[in-house]
């Protein structure tokens, strides 16, 4: 209607008088209109209460137009009949008027319908609240006055939320998003998508991405027409470090328990009856799905054994001294899981940064086994500037690669940019137009106490007596710098050697090892100098790994020959000078590659363990000692 008395007012602006045809159309438009709004009873009340009956019918359009004033601007005072020029003012009037009342009319609408709306809402609360009462008048409530207080005032804290953290916010959504895992998400979805999945050990560094691809890795396997996943197939995620249990079963959070009436809090009216209660646990919940288990390295040796069976019943066993099957009190539900069972058909998920020989061998021979690789700078870099365009944030340019030379983790480079993130908000005052400086991250780093992690050490300099080898912590491989000083005995031979009281036996029997090697190649005893061998740092080689590096420094410091310090060298030396193969051949190469090096000499029996385009630096196999030397002291 509005849209109408906007054409006839319209109509009305475009010319300077109007004829008696056209002035009774449009009194009859606003006519038609009023009485629409109006209603036709209230309608006869306003024209009989100001006296417009006759005015309005009359065939003069004038008469009609005082009656038209007398109805829509609700007065008697009108008698005159107007003249030509003032008749476009008049209808412009009662337009306004006409058109005030549909305005009023529409929000009078409104309002009626929200409370409306409120009323039927506050009409079902008071009907539940009635309910209740009647209920708990039935029933006999425990409900208190302090008990209802509580229950209030947890509803007001639900109603309170902070925003989702940063990890939340940049957390890949989809498996192509997790970054520099290429072959184990391949492996993960391969095994786990498969009509016939498979339990998983999953190695790797923290901060990697394990838990996120294997949650990815389920919704995937969802999508497979082949998978024996349901489209709710439930992913339980629980901690290794954290799951307690009692040696008695009185609780188990991971497997179940059952809660005796007397002492365990079983429910009132089944205590009453002296019925126990079995309390399904996290295996249960997982039933058709997957049980993820972080840490699977820490959990306790003997719930690890419970565990085991449940993966071989597929089911829960559950037992008590005051169970009675034939007890007609007992419930249904109840009697079926002490007689046949909780269902804990699930896929198992473990992750751990523990070693592969540090993991139970019951459970690794029974699950397969996925090594997720340590990160690069590359993929920090990469992962650092999604992180960035995820936030909106601009990071000016070195940010990313900074914040690679102070981690090697994707979550702890995600918390560096949120750290700096919150720095650079908390500086310019604003939400908006974040640009993260390279000075805001290195306040950052300081404030974290940071020190970059990677250090070049490779150098094109020859050095005599001093050589890089290669160890493992944890799941990352590193460089151990070796170096030897050898000095003429005062008297010959009755040599000494000094050793790192902290190198390890091991370590210290490779040297006996050396000995022996040094005087078949050179026919000199070791016993006729003083030897002072220095594993600089200090730390701990357990394992015998380094015996090839300590003998080409021993061989040097007494040769006068300078060894390459861009080749880092790992493996066993044997009397023989044979080269025996070693363990963590892939993550000394990525340590090796950290470090700069531009090529890695290892034991020929480990040239099937990587490949050099999966190492990434240049890899030399060796059999014995003699190749180690011809290369090592080639220029």
């Amino acid at each position: 209607m509005t849209d109408l008395l906007n054409r006839i007012k319209n109509q009305i602006g475009g010319e300077e008088s109007l004829s008696d045809e056209e002035l009774n159309r449009q009194l009859n438009a606003i006519y038609s209109i009023y009485a629409a709004a109006m209603g036709p009873e209230q309608l006869i009340v306003q024209a009989s209460r100001f006296n417009a009956v006759k005015y309005i019918h009359d065939e003069n359009p004038k008469s009609r137009l005082i009656g038209m004033e007398r109805l829509i601007l609700e007065s008697r005072d009108y008698h005159r009949q107007p003249t030509d020029e003032e008749i476009p003012a008049i209808l412009d009037k009662l337009e306004d008027k006409v058109a005030d009342i549909l305005s009023r009319q529409a929000v009078e609408r409104s309002l009626e319908k929200k409370i409306e709306d409120r009323l039927e809402e506050r009409h079902k609360e008071y009907i539940e609240e009635v309910r209740r009462e009647i209920i708990e008048e039935e029933t006999g409530s425990a409900e208190t006055a302090e008990s209802k207080r509580k229950l209030e005032k947890l509803a007001a804290m639900e109603k309170v939320s902070l925003t989702a953290t940063i990890l939340q916010v940049v957390r890949p959504q989809s498996l192509s998003e997790i970054i520099g895992q290429d072959q184990a998400v391949e492996a993960l979805a391969s095994r786990i998508s498969s009509p016939y999945p498979q339990h998983l050990l999953l190695y790797g560094p923290p901060g990697v991405g394990k838990t996120t691809a294997a949650r990815l890795v389920l919704e995937e396997a969802k999508k497979k027409p082949y998978t024996v996943f349901q489209k709710d197939a439930p992913f339980i995620e629980c901690d290794g470090t954290t799951l307690r249990w009692d040696s008695r079963d009185m609780t188990n959070p991971l497997i179940g328990s059952v809660h005796d009436p007397l002492y365990q809090g079983a429910r009132q009216e089944l205590a009453d009856e002296g019925i126990p209660e079995p309390k399904p646990g996290l295996v249960t919940d997982a039933h058709g799905g997957i049980l993820f288990i972080d840490e699977i390295g820490e959990l306790d040796p003997i719930l690890l054994n419970k565990l085991l069976k449940v993966l071989e019943d597929k089911r829960v066993r559950f037992d008590s001294a005051y169970y009675d099957e034939e007890d007609p009190q007992i419930p249904a539900y109840i009697k079926q899981l002490f007689e046949k069972g909780a269902p804990a058909d699930f896929i198992l998920i473990g992750a751990t940064t523990r070693a592969p020989e540090e993991i139970n061998p019951a459970i690794r021979s029974r699950c397969g086994e996925i090594f997720f690789a340590p990160l690069e700078p590359a993929h920090i870099i990469a992962i650092v500037k999604r992180a960035a365009e995820r936030l909106g944030a601009h990071l000016e340019a070195g940010v990313p690669e900074l914040i690679s030379r102070y981690t090697m983790e994707g979550r702890k480079a995600v918390n560096l940019l949120a750290d700096a993130y919150g720095l650079a908000i908390y500086e310019s005052g604003k939400a908006e137009r974040i640009t993260i400086t390279k000075a805001i991250m290195e306040r950052t780093a300081q404030a974290s106490r940071l020190s970059p992690c990677l250090q070049q050490e490779a150098s094109d300099t020859p050095k005599i007596g001093h050589i890089y080898g290669l160890g493992v912590i944890g799941s990352w491989g590193s460089t151990i710098e070796i170096e030897a000083a050898a000095f003429p005995a005062a008297e010959p031979g009755k040599g000494s050697f000094r050793f790192n009281d902290t190198a390890g036996s091991m370590a210290k029997d490779s040297v006996t090892a050396s000995a022996a090697v040094v005087r078949q190649l050179t026919d000199k005893r070791l016993s006729d100098y003083d030897l002072h061998i220095n594993v600089i740092g200090g730390g701990n080689i357990d394992g015998p790994s380094a015996g090839c590096a300590i003998t080409c420094a021993i061989l040097s410091a007494i040769e006068k020959k300078p060894l390459r310090q861009d080749i880092a060298i790992t493996g066993e030396i044997a009397l023989s000078g044979e080269v025996k193969p070693v363990g963590g051949i892939h993550e000394k190469a990525f340590g090796a590659r950290q470090a700069g090096m531009k090529a890695m000499i290892l034991p020929e029996k480990n040239k099937s363990d990587i490949d050099a385009g999966t190492a990434g630096i240049e890899i030399h196999p060796v059999s014995n000692i003699q190749e180690v030397w011809s290369l090592v002291t080639r220029d």
